[in-house]
């Protein structure tokens, strides 16, 4: 399945370089508390909440609509969305791979329906360059009063992995 080799790795390849040509991967966040980020069942590889993080530091603060432009909002999209495809890498053993998303949700702080769709677009597109356009997931958007850490955003995501 060409899906397959798109994030095919194991936890110890050194290289975070997808096999879609522009997409490098990030190393995977840590955990911000007590728990893990990521857990599977199954088939299924549920992912915790994805910040926009790098190197343990949120990178873009604010509330969307309120400190932060759309443009901010589509690259703590971006960042978060690439957080959860490096996550679910890490995840998976060599003999394993991420199929698929079959759920991305977000939660962010913007109270203007009409601009909510638009960073939620760009992690949604990141995840059809990566799956591809037939692949398709469900998406479900809503807004929060806050986030932690002062997050304009949270990702959250469930994967499709092979047996």
């Amino acid at each position: 399945m060409r899906v397959r080799q798109h994030l095919q790795g194991s936890k110890t390849d050194p290289s975070r370089q997808s096999s879609v040509p522009g997409i490098v991967l990030p190393v995977p966040p840590a955990p911000l508390g007590a728990y893990v980020e990521s857990s599977d069942v199954g088939y299924l590889l549920f992912l915790s909440g994805m910040l926009p993080v790098v190197n343990r530091t949120l990178v873009v603060t604010g509330r969307l609509g309120v400190t932060l432009s759309v443009d901010d909002g589509r690259e703590a999209a971006r960042i978060a969305a690439l957080n959860a495809l490096a996550t679910a890498k890490q995840h998976v053993a060599r003999s394993r791979s991420v199929d698929d998303a079959r759920q991305a949700d977000g939660l962010d702080g913007d109270d203007r329906a009409v601009r909510r769709a638009a960073p939620w677009r760009t992690a949604a597109d990141l995840f059809v360059k990566i799956f591809g356009p037939d692949a398709g997931h469900v998406r479900l958007v809503y807004e929060v009063q806050s986030l932690p850490v002062g997050a304009p955003l949270v990702v959250d995501a469930i994967f499709e992995i092979a047996p």
